[in-house]
């Protein structure tokens, strides 16, 4: 141990703490912006911005780039920004939330790039913590968690850092002794303390519901928005949407307690303008009140012949619209509202638009017409009918396909069929999004490229029933999705939106009719599809057990845990799952054991040889700093050590109570004790005389000792 007093004047922090407070106070930030980055509120120009500052801070403290930016320059461009911010409210962002999250990470960008002092630390400190309470807000995904763990222990760590660096700087005398070892110490302290405050947390979570979890929750703009669902849809975006693979709705069935292949119904479209379908303004809306205990009927009506009822609950994202999606007819809704529109089309929505969603427990038959209103009149109002019927100006060739493929069919129900039969089998499905824009999309679709999507067939079928005078509209909503055996919940992303027809039939009313082909490009199970139902699964269980936990939540919790407690059924079940888990952890062996055993060596020899590696890596960093003329004095016992190591080998030992100077007089080799000599003096240059020029000719005199 080495005892070096310092001056009554301020010190130095050790070197290896200085870089463990950086880059902890680096991942502070970092992990604040990734959070907020998660929720999917950034803008892409301030996501792009502030990684790029996060990288040139990194590379900065890595010392491979020198940053130097004036004070007067920074306090300018801070200025000029917070005049910009009402223009930014006013005019480009039109958010208080938006605008705000936008001062913030400029702010951040300026103090990640320039901070140097202890009070431009402290800044950082407090806007990484502006970053997180952001996106405490605005962030209700599971990522939140994990970069909130990741904050914790960076926090710990910086701030455990910055007390040793506090003290290092200070008026003190220091005893420096164990310096190397000082970052691993830190780090384990960081991780202990870091498992006892994420310990007690989990202890309170459970104890303490959040009853005020919605308080800023209205300050947050619509996150995400699906087009066809709030009264227009162009021909081309819902293949656009059905390339993104966001869940936007979770499906629980309680009766049957079994998944279906269903359709979910949102919306319908009624008018067609060539290019794309919309609905008329202001739509028709009836208001269906909401009884106590959240009922609402939707139907006055059951259909003629009795079908399988169904009930199933359903969590769908926020899409801008409060548009409520129903399998099979629906009859009944449990939801929390005043009440429930019914609009044009027998197509249903909610009062408001949630930043959580809709949550809604839905009562239908499995089959029947679309709603009750329409459930069996022999003709249509007039009005209505000639809504249905109503088309623009139209490539001729589109009504002569329709009366060719519908001759002979005797009745409206066979002509809609043979169209749909047509349509699916003389046309491909593709996702291919048209390069250029084409002045007549529907006739493109039926007699040039003959691929498309949805809607290009439900939009060609709906106009072709149009042409031979079968009032025709298009649906819009979601295919069934994947069930998830792991939450027993089915998951319908944003890549199942669909939409089909409904051919209005004299003796049916309204009906469905699909003649979207399958697509051939649908791929199977995978383990890649494995991975991301796990996932979903955590994020299920986060939004439900995390994010809506209430009181309602902790007394079914506690009734779960005092029935089990309560038989012995519980053992059963444990028993059950462990041997469950020993099947699983089998099959996963025998499928993926050589990989995980290739793994499992290579992590064993990461433990084993990893230290060496990096101290040999280490030391030839220094070593190649010597070479440079860069050394400071703790190289200088680098130096010695690797010449006494080389000594060793030639039979010549240094005692450990003899000097430096006094064993330059013990060695008797006449061809080593010139070099020795030399050595020795360069090495009291370097490590007294602090002289780093000195360094490469020691180790160039070590080297010919090693030569000769």
């Amino acid at each position: 141990m080495e005892s070096t007093p310092q001056s009554a004047g301020t010190g130095a922090a050790p070197a290896s703490v200085e870089r463990l407070f950086q880059y902890s106070l680096l991942g502070m930030v970092t992990c604040g912006y990734l959070a907020v980055a998660g929720s999917g509120y950034l803008d892409p120009p301030t996501i792009a911005l502030t990684a790029c500052a996060l990288a040139l801070r990194f590379v900065s403290t890595l010392g491979l780039v020198r940053l130097s930016l004036s004070q007067t320059v920074v306090n300018v461009a801070t200025l000029c920004y917070v005049a910009f911010y009402p223009l930014d409210y006013l005019f480009v962002s039109r958010e208080f939330t938006a605008a705000t999250v936008h001062l913030v990470f400029f702010l951040a960008i300026v103090k990640i790039v320039t901070a140097r002092t202890d009070r431009d630390y402290m800044y950082v400190k407090i806007i990484a913590f502006l970053e997180l309470l952001a996106a405490s807000v605005l962030n209700g995904f599971l990522n939140f968690f994990v970069f909130l763990a990741l904050y914790v222990v960076f926090a710990v760590a910086t701030f455990a850092s910055a007390e040793v660096r506090r003290a290092a700087n200070g008026p003190v005398r220091v005893v420096r002794s164990g310096l190397r070892r000082m970052p691993i110490r830190l780090s384990l302290m960081t991780l202990f303390i870091t498992g006892g405050i994420l310990s007690m947390t989990l202890g309170l979570f459970f104890f303490l519901p959040r009853t005020a979890r919605v308080a800023f929750r209205h300050l947050i703009p619509e996150r995400y928005h699906l087009p066809g669902f709030s009264g227009e849809i162009l021909l081309g975006q819902l293949g656009e949407i059905k390339q993104q693979s966001t869940p936007v709705m979770h499906v629980r069935f309680i009766k049957p307690d079994r998944p279906l292949s269903l359709k979910w119904r949102g919306a319908t479209l009624a008018r067609f303008n060539g290019r794309g379908w919309f609905n008329a303004i202001p739509e028709h809306e009836d208001r269906l009140t909401v009884e106590r205990g959240g009922l609402a009927r939707l139907i006055d009506a059951r259909p003629s012949r009795r079908t399988e009822r169904l009930e199933y609950e359903v969590h769908a994202k926020d899409i801008g619209t409060g548009t409520l999606f129903f399998a099979g007819t629906p009859e009944y809704v449990n939801i929390n509202a005043a009440f429930i529109r019914r609009v044009q089309g027998g197509s249903f929505r909610a009062p408001f638009s949630s930043p959580n969603g809709l949550q809604y427990i839905g009562y239908a038959y499995l089959s029947g017409p679309a709603s009750a209103a329409e459930l069996a009149p022999e003709k249509l109002p007039p009005v209505e009918r000639a809504e249905y019927l109503e088309l623009p100006r139209l490539d001729s060739r589109i009504a002569a396909l329709a009366n060719q493929w519908t001759a002979g069919a005797p009745d409206p129900e066979a002509r809609a069929a043979a169209i749909e039969q047509h349509l699916r089998r003389d046309y491909s499905y593709s996702l291919d999004l048209l390069k250029v824009e084409v002045a007549d999309p529907l006739a493109h679709f039926l007699f040039e490229r003959r691929a498309g999507h949805c809607e290009y067939f439900a939009s060609a079928m709906a106009v072709m029933l149009r042409t031979l005078g079968i009032p025709a509209r298009v649906a819009t909503g979601f295919q069934s999705g994947i069930y998830n055996p792991v939450s027993g919940w089915q998951v319908i992303r944003a890549s199942d939106a669909h939409s089909w027809v409904e051919a209005y039939l004299p003796r049916s009313g309204w009906t469905t009719f699909d003649p979207t082909p399958p697509d051939p490009n649908f791929a199977q199970m995978g383990l890649g599809t494995r991975l991301s139902l796990y996932m979903d699964a955590a994020e299920t269980f986060w939004q439900e057990w995390v994010l809506n936990y209430d009181l309602e939540h902790q007394l079914v919790l506690a009734t779960k845990v005092q029935q089990t407690s309560r038989g012995p059924r519980w053992f059963e079940s444990l028993n059950g799952a462990v041997t469950q888990l020993r099947e699983d952890v089998v099959a996963m062996a025998k499928r993926y054991g050589a990989p995980l055993a290739a793994a499992v060596v290579f992590a064993g020899l990461a433990i084993v040889y990893g230290p060496r590696v990096r101290e040999a890596w280490a030391v030839r960093r220094r070593f190649g700093r010597v070479q440079r003329g860069q050394a400071d004095r703790s190289d200088a016992s680098l130096l010695y050590l690797r010449m006494l190591r080389l000594l060793e080998r030639r039979g010549i030992e240094k005692p450990a109570w003899v000097t430096a100077n006094e064993f330059v007089r013990l060695v008797a080799d006449p061809v080593l004790a010139p070099m020795v000599e030399d050595a020795t003096a360069l090495y009291h240059e370097i490590r007294f005389g602090n002289r780093p020029t000195a360094g490469p000719r020691m180790l160039a005199v070590i080297e010919r000792m090693e030569r000769s």
